[in-house]
């Protein structure tokens, strides 16, 4: 089989290790790819945006299947467009991509539904919003409606920070038309889980849980980011809460969005606050998280191309879906400053004996050698049967990779070992 990933993040080779376990893959090709990606599959300079180009490269390229990894391409119909040239994909439709690229649409539906999250309020006008927030419970949660690379959500911790973030988004336009409409809401409190789960429309199929890392520092310090590590299985997502979640959250979920018309099919990314009230809703991706990628797919003991062909098919209720029973552990090693200021072009240099284990994200080939191009630059993830080994050997692993500026935090898993011994 001829296969295309679009994207070109940790998330994305992470998705190509894994399919490359596939016998019947004879060629991987990755748009845009990157420098580390390489590796592992032909990588062709079309930007994950360039719908057109895609479908050209496609169909030029005889693809059998194709997998639309990151948010922007699902949004705008990337998997509509290849369909419609008679090419399966992974990845849900630009009207169920929705269910990410909108807040309001998702807040919405699960109000109509009575799906658990928190109470809310939207906004198209600045004047609403900030008279609202004269009266509104402090802390308070501002999002932007739209997609706004991960960073469309402020926590502000008092009114006047409120008020800022309102301007910033509605004004300002620091996230665009993301924020032409906002919601307010609830702050919530609790451990935070990721749940990625396959689903048909017709199933549901929770993955393993994992718990992210988004502060650039120890001791959760520092500004927010894409995600500096994660580990799974997240110690306080019980067989109880996971039991809960599927009655109360994941089906509905599925239910909801066939009701609408908007049957989802693909991976759908469940961000949970585990409140004292019971589970709620966060946050919905449309895609596989990342980096939860790099240590949820590690753990797939199943073929992971015949469990995306089963949610295209609507076979997924026939097809064994297996985990391993140990845990993952993933760091970020990213460039020191992120995620604001930092330097770029310092050579990487990957040991082969833990290749297999690196998830590239921000890298480029420069002159035959593999250097640092963005941010958060690579993954290192370790799979042992406890998440104490994984962390271990997990950073054993990052103390082989080198690079020059490269800085990465040395808690991950730190808060999940506590809640495992409590």
């Amino acid at each position: 089989m001829r296969i295309m990933v679009v994207g070109g993040g940790g998330r994305e080779h992470a998705i190509i290790k894994k399919i490359k376990e596939n016998k019947s893959v004879e060629k991987i090709y990755a748009l845009p790819g990157n420098g580390g990606i390489a590796r592992d599959a032909e990588c062709v300079a079309i930007g994950a945006k360039d719908i057109d180009g895609i479908v050209a490269f496609a169909k030029e390229n005889k693809i059998d299947y194709a997998i639309v990894a990151p948010d922007d391409p699902l949004v705008l119909g990337a998997v509509d467009a290849l369909e419609a040239v008679g090419i399966p994909c992974f990845g849900p439709r630009a009207n169920a991509a929705i269910i990410e690229g909108s807040k309001v649409f998702s807040k919405n539906l699960m109000k109509k539904y009575n799906i658990p999250t928190a109470q809310y309020e939207v906004f198209t006008d600045v004047e609403s919003a900030l008279e609202y927030l004269k009266t509104a419970p402090i802390p308070t949660v501002i999002k932007a409606d739209g997609l706004a690379l991960g960073k469309g959500v402020i926590i502000a911790m008092t009114r006047d920070e409120a008020m800022d973030a309102v301007r910033s988004m509605m004004l300002d336009k620091v996230f665009g038309k993301s924020g032409d409409s906002i919601v307010i809401e609830e702050f919530l409190t609790g451990p935070e889980v990721s749940v990625l789960s396959f689903t048909d429309g017709k199933v549901v199929v929770p993955m393993v849980s994992s718990m992210d890392h988004k502060r650039a520092r120890d001791n959760d310090e520092g500004l927010n980011t894409g995600g500096m590590g994660t580990i799974a299985p997240n110690p306080y997502y019980t067989p109880e809460i996971a039991a809960e979640c599927m009655e109360k959250i994941f089906i509905p979920t599925m239910n909801a969005m066939n009701a609408e018309g908007r049957t989802f099919k693909g991976c759908l990314y469940f961000g949970l606050m585990l409140t004292e009230k019971g589970p709620k809703v966060i946050e919905y991706n449309c895609r596989f998280g990342d980096p939860e990628t790099q240590v949820v797919l590690p753990l797939l003991k199943s073929d992971l191309l015949t469990v995306m062909q089963a949610t295209t098919n609507e076979t997924l209720a026939d097809t064994e879906v297996e985990f391993d029973g140990g845990a993952a552990c993933c760091v970020i090693m990213a460039s020191d400053g992120y995620p604001t200021a930092y330097e770029k072009g310092y050579e990487i240099t990957i040991p082969d004996t833990v290749a297999d284990s690196v998830y590239v994200a921000g890298a480029e080939i420069k002159d035959g050698v593999l250097v640092n191009s963005g941010g958060r630059v690579l993954g290192v993830t370790a799979v042992a049967p406890t998440l104490r080994g994984a962390i271990a050997d997990a950073y054993g692993k990052v103390d082989m990779v080198k690079f020059g500026n490269s800085y990465c935090r040395r808690d991950i898993g730190a808060r999940a070992l506590l809640a495992l011994e409590d």
